[in-house]
């Protein structure tokens, strides 16, 4: 992202080492049984010599499948027995696990796929998202102080009042007092004198806070900067409200603090109504899986009580984050979980961050920023902590995925995991680890990716939204020769995998996917139309290539049979509707595990 930050909720104990083993020995069996389903699973030609077929509880058939796998390619229908598929072909040889008890669903010509994988999003931050202001609509900064009044004036003194998703290069006009291109908090705290207001960037990479929330942080005068941040100031030293990268946690600190005040019971509360508005919002938009890019370990001992619970509707692939490197030490061996049967919660993989975004200028650069020379972006983690937690992530078995969005973020990066492996001797291709973003990657760099065997975790809809300001900060040639540089990078061998940064973006995997294919900006421009994705790559970077970005290619991605039956129904064939009708594309139904959770109008 653009900023892995997701409050800590609820404290749970750390699983017994009795539980552990349970795990694994559940994790073994189920893996059996998922290896027998998969072995003795026909398409149902085959099945027309053999033992009588035992009836589907689902079929959907009279569509055109995209089964996402090279030797199947298209088929008509598709048959399902509990979580599980179990057959797929033409709709004929599909009809003989039709029964009486099947629910039949006719496709009537429409499009089925595996269901979206979101490749990296923020599960958490965006159902918290969904109870805060919504600043992503405004077109400048009186609309924002605005909807803060207005909630001053529902508020009580002392109520903290929280928006997101504010950008500043979106705006048609900028206040003529602002200060490194972003807006004082003058009028914000004019709006909510007796509020502490905190409103964070699109990007989560920047915030701004009112006076009210600067004191209650401790930010005054004599502040000093912290590491890998900024505490942005006027001419004469004043705090302007705007706090780039870590500079923001001094006001998250303020704002846990405040909410120790609320009980036990309302944490878990809330917390449980983010995982529904995210969860309803993801499916909503065929999202079976969720690769969440960061969260504790409390909140993970969160999701886990939900999971047994069963009371996580999509699949999560959540990666360790917010952790000093002791506890790691201490504590990963305890939650790794690979992939069970019809599983809803997978750890395995440690999230870290080298640098920031571009828009907030905290991206690292191997030059200085045209708009700002005197710096080359922001460190948000040293060097000798990537390389440490690398370390222990090899110790005990886990994927490293680091954010990097600058140039020298990502050499910086590819260099890291070289020497590691090295160290380690190791095949690294083998570890997939990732580099989340790699949104700008000097030529030098881009035929790595492939030779390493590290996986580019991308988000198209970024390159369309970003598209427009990218030179504002590079320069027209240097933005051309580094930015999204998709096509270079799948010619040279690497895999994609594909988001949309939630809540950075909308979560719209059909939007993004239209950017990855059209790479047209909101302005009508194209960024960069050589480097475009084929509609087949697209789709493989939504489905197969991000299950096998989170070591899941053996459950999800493709619909074959003895995989999960996790299925999108769309109005339109992405792979051949007219290109401009690909933003119009409805999710007209999504499936989890063979179960209905989502249906348009229903």
């Amino acid at each position: 992202m653009h900023r892995d930050r997701v409050p800590k909720f609820v404290h749970l104990l750390i699983v017994p080492s009795g539980e552990i083993m349970a795990r694994k020995l559940i994790f073994v069996a189920s893996l059996l049984a998922a290896i027998g389903v998969a072995g003795c699973s026909k398409t149902a030609d085959e099945a027309a010599d053999g033992p009588a077929i035992e009836p589907a509880d689902l079929v959907l058939t009279g569509g055109t499948i995209a089964t996402v796998d090279d030797s199947l390619g298209m088929v008509e229908a598709i048959a399902v027995s509990g979580h599980r598929i179990v057959a797929v072909g033409t709709a004929d040889e599909i009809a003989p696990y039709i029964s009486e008890t099947t629910n039949v669903v006719d496709l009537a010509g429409r499009f089925a796929m595996p269901g979206f994988i979101e490749g990296h999003g923020h599960f958490l931050s965006y159902g918290a998202a969904q109870l805060n202001l919504d600043l992503t609509t405004a077109d400048n900064w009186n609309d924002i102080v605005t909807q803060v009044a207005v909630e001053a004036d529902k508020s009580k003194p002392g109520e903290w009042i929280l928006g997101h998703g504010w950008h500043q290069d979106k705006w048609t006009s900028l206040p003529g007092n602002a200060v490194d291109g972003s807006p004082r908090n003058d009028a914000l705290s004019e709006a909510a004198p007796n509020n502490p207001v905190f409103l964070v960037h699109a990007s989560g990479h920047a915030s701004i806070a009112n006076a009210a929330a600067l004191e209650a942080a401790g930010i005054g005068a004599e502040t000093d900067d912290p590491d890998g941040g900024t505490i942005v100031r006027d001419e004469a030293g004043a705090a302007t409200g705007l706090l780039r990268e870590n500079a923001q946690d001094a006001v998250e600190m303020a704002l846990a603090e405040h909410e120790k005040g609320m009980s036990p019971d309302e944490l878990e509360q809330r917390a449980r109504q983010q995982v529904y508005l995210a969860s309803e919002s993801a499916l909503a938009h065929g999202i079976t899986s969720f690769q969440d890019a960061g969260t504790s370990f409390e909140n993970i001992d969160f999701l886990r009580m939900l999971e047994q619970e069963g009371a996580l509707p999509i699949r999560l692939y959540v990666m360790v984050r917010y952790e000093p490197v002791e506890r790691l030490a201490e504590l990963l061996p305890h939650y790794r979980m690979p992939a069970e049967e019809n599983d809803f919660l997978v750890v395995r993989s440690i999230k870290q961050q080298i640098d920031g975004a571009l828009g907030v200028h905290g991206a690292w650069l191997l030059e200085p920023y045209i708009d700002m020379p005197e710096t080359d972006g922001l460190v948000l983690e040293p060097v000798a902590q990537v390389e440490t937690i690398s370390r222990l992530a090899i110790e005990h078995g886990y994927q490293v995925n680091t954010h990097a969005i600058g140039d020298r973020a990502n050499r910086e990066v590819l260099d890291i995991y070289e020497r590691i492996w090295e160290e380690a001797q190791v095949d690294g291709s083998s570890l997939r680890w990732r580099i989340e973003h790699a949104q700008h990657v000097h030529p030098d760099d881009i035929p790595r990716f492939g030779s390493m065997g590290v996986i580019a975790s991308v988000q198209g809809v970024h390159c369309t939204s970003d598209g427009p300001w990218i030179p504002d900060r590079l320069g027209d040639e240097r933005a051309l020769e580094t930015s999204y540089r998709w096509r270079d990078m799948i010619d040279t061998g690497a895999i994609l995998n594909n988001g949309t940064d939630v809540p950075v973006e909308a979560i719209s995997a059909i939007a993004s996917y239209y950017s990855s294919v059209a790479r047209i900006s909101k302005d009508g421009s194209r960024c960069g139309a050589d480097q475009a994705m084929t509609r087949e790559e697209a789709l493989k970077s939504y489905t197969i290539n991000n299950a096998i970005a989170a070591f899941e290619e053996h459950q999800k991605g493709s619909l074959v049979p003895g995989k999960l039956a996790d299925i999108v129904v769309l109005s339109e064939n992405l792979l051949t509707v007219d290109e401009a009708k690909l933003p119009a594309t409805q999710v007209e139904m999504t499936i989890v595990g063979g179960e209905i959770a989502y249906q348009r109008g229903n």
